[in-house]
């Protein structure tokens, strides 16, 4: 037997036609945020390595308030964290009695301003999340609405037949077949992306490390010196 959709929307009611409204938005919500991530982390990894060549430069140089004033305009999580970090360190430099504090300075901005790229970059993720796990329900209670179809049925033609009761029990099957459709790209979609976003947000910790690193390094080459000196 030939399955009829159409035939089948056509004897859903208003309530389970919402159902699948539901799931049909809930899918196009998982299409757009998968989209406007993986766009994001492409983005995003193709301009990191001109940004940390330039930061390196920069902070081998000391040329710091030259990379802060060249990414101002940048949007970029590397640009940001960095550039957080420089200005707190170029701060600290001016209301602080010495270099170590100053760095102090710039490593707790570090961790701050991480935090916030964090979760810019998790954007959309808990609504994807939320699809992953509620989608399945909303497909269980378009079930629920079918089956209450089917007894319906049975009541308004007094027969427990087959006839009476299939096309509710279709109904039912099929939402909870599109609630599943939805649910399981959703949950593979969201691990993806969290594993890509985690080695990503990885590559930023490691940056502002690194940052810091470099910011002690020139602080003991400056000691060194003023002792020589």
């Amino acid at each position: 037997m030939e399955m009829n959709l159409m035939e089948i929307w056509q004897q859903m009611g208003i309530a389970a036609r919402g159902v699948v409204f539901t799931l049909a938005a809930m899918a196009i919500a998982v299409i757009a945020i998968t989209i406007d991530r993986l766009w994001a982390l492409g983005k995003w990894k193709r301009e990191a390595p001109s940004l940390a060549e330039s930061a390196s430069n920069s902070v081998r140089a000391r040329r710091y308030e030259t990379f802060v004033t060249e990414t101002e305009e940048s949007g970029h999580p590397l640009a940001r964290v960095l550039r957080a970090g420089l200005r707190a360190y170029l701060e600290g430099l001016r209301t602080t009695p010495g270099e170590p504090m100053a760095v102090e300075l710039a490593r707790r901005e570090l961790e701050r301003e991480l935090e916030v790229v964090g979760l810019d970059c998790r954007r959309g993720m808990n609504l994807l999340a939320s699809v992953a796990s509620v989608s399945p329900f909303v497909g269980l209670f378009g079930t629920v609405l079918g089956i209450i179809a089917a007894f319906q049925g049975i009541a308004k033609t007094g027969s427990g037949g087959l006839a009476a009761v299939s096309a509710g029990i279709a109904e039912a099957l099929i939402v909870t077949g599109i609630g599943l459709g939805v649910a399981i790209p959703a949950v593979l979609l969201f691990n993806a992306l969290n594993g890509k976003i985690d080695r990503f947000h990885l590559g930023l910790q490691t940056a502002a490390g690194e940052l810091v690193d470099h910011l002690e390094r020139n602080q003991r080459l400056d000691g060194e010196t003023r002792l020589a000196a």
